[in-house]
């Protein structure tokens, strides 16, 4: 089979180590009654032991380059359809309801580093289409997603994915398992969304905005970050939001939990 050669301008490392491999397909637990997505299946080797369950699969590449080898790999198996696109710019809710309308979708997924944040995001948008997650990630981002608060690797992506997901760290994978090789440690995380939000925020585009808006100046205290972000309708509304939350405006947003950003979240919400 030909060997495609990685492109670093599309952060491409494919994992060939097959113990690894073998872990995630653990980890997704495959069966032929699931839908499976996968973003960026590369050279194929995971799409190939996740579509052996027989479960409908479809497969998202962006690099043309690839479509040729994957779409003569997979032409045989009728339960395969390889796509192009791009995973930050498709309509993904229309995409998945179209295929599986009413039904949930597993994910599996090796993010190159230099979006995974966005891809996340996009993931975080379609949560109630998901019935679990498998990515690998740069160790660093997979660190973002499991600190607790009042700590470096906390931050915004934390408190919004917990929002909606059970996020665990399934195991690290070492440079040695990609070609080619990394200079930084990956891990799989698993992400069970959960059937309601974990705590009540109220409207979730406020609440996004001002999680956002408290990490975006980190240095600065909560209440001038949020002034910044523009959540501060005048006369001492911010002030007395805080107050009424039992939040030192003081404080900076990494010392925050999530249940105090619901809580501050559904305070702004609140009619003067």
């Amino acid at each position: 089979m030909e060997k495609m050669r990685a492109k670093k301008a599309l952060g491409q490392n494919f994992l060939v180590d097959e113990s690894v491999l073998d872990r995630i397909v653990a980890c997704v637990a495959p069966t032929e009654e699931d839908s499976i997505l996968e973003v960026g299946p590369g050279r194929g080797a995971l799409t190939k032991r996740l579509a052996a369950s027989g479960a409908r699969f479809l497969a998202i590449e962006w690099d043309r380059d690839l479509l040729p080898l994957l779409n003569t790999q997979f032409q045989g198996a009728p339960n395969v359809e390889i796509g192009h696109g791009d995973i930050l710019r498709v309509d993904l809710e229309k995409l998945l309801t179209d295929r599986n309308p009413g039904g949930k979708w597993k994910v599996a997924a090796n993010l190159p580093y230099n979006i995974s944040s966005q891809v996340l995001f996009r993931f975080l948008e379609c949560n109630a289409l998901f019935e679990r997650l498998v990515l690998m990630l740069q160790k660093e981002v997979g660190d973002r997603l499991t600190a607790p608060p009042n700590c470096k690797e906390y931050g915004a992506l934390t408190v919004l994915l917990r929002l909606h997901f059970d996020i665990r760290r399934e195991f690290i994978v070492r440079p040695g398992a990609f070609r080619p090789v990394p200079k930084v440690d990956s891990a799989v995380l698993s992400f069970t969304p959960l059937a309601a939000p974990r705590v009540e925020v109220g409207d979730e585009r406020l609440f996004s905005r001002l999680v956002k808006g408290a990490f975006n100046q980190r240095r600065k205290t909560l209440l001038n970050s949020l002034r910044s972000a523009g959540l501060d309708e005048g006369d001492g509304f911010l002030q007395e939001a805080l107050t009424r939350s039992g939040i030192d405006g003081g404080r900076r947003g990494e010392t925050l939990s999530l249940e105090e950003f619901a809580a501050l979240s559904r305070e702004l919400q609140v009619e003067k």
